[in-house]
């Protein structure tokens, strides 16, 4: 007589490890951080609106984040997005950046706003030691070659 023969006779036809992959549980996490890209890559950018010139430059590469000053069609001064006043801003940026005077900062300037306001925020960035200031501005998008003849 054989010991546990029997038993396993019987499992023979009923149970079968399956050989299959489930991808369920995968396609439902790549879907969730699909939604939470989708849902924090706008919150990445400036949220002040400011409607950039167009300009013809190359952009800028760079390893560390700059800050962000911009100046918007009112005139209003933000730093990053908190709004600020001219005379404050230097004690805001020395607070952030301590005594790096290499720090990156861009200024965004509305096309509406007049270019003496834009000058009257680099100026002051600039007289409170700052090397490192440049204006942003958008890339112009290309014209159609439509019927144009050289």
């Amino acid at each position: 007589m054989q010991s546990g023969g029997g038993a396993r006779r019987g499992r023979r036809g009923g149970y079968r490890p399956m050989a299959d992959i489930n991808v369920t549980p995968l396609v439902d996490v790549m879907l969730v951080l699909l939604i939470v890209f989708m849902v924090t890559a706008p919150l990445l950018t400036v949220a002040v609106p400011v409607d950039l010139p167009k300009a013809q430059a190359q952009s800028i590469r760079q390893d560390k984040e700059p800050l962000v000053i911009s100046v918007d069609s009112r005139g209003g001064v933000f730093l990053q997005e908190s709004k600020s006043e001219l005379p404050d801003l230097v004690a805001k940026l020395k607070a952030i950046t301590g005594t790096n005077p290499d720090a990156r900062i861009f200024v965004r300037g509305d096309k509406g706003v007049p270019y003496g306001r834009i000058m009257e925020v680099m100026g002051t960035i600039n007289a409170a030691g700052y090397t490192k200031v440049a204006l942003v501005a958008e890339l112009p998008t290309p014209e159609p070659t439509r019927g144009k003849k050289k």
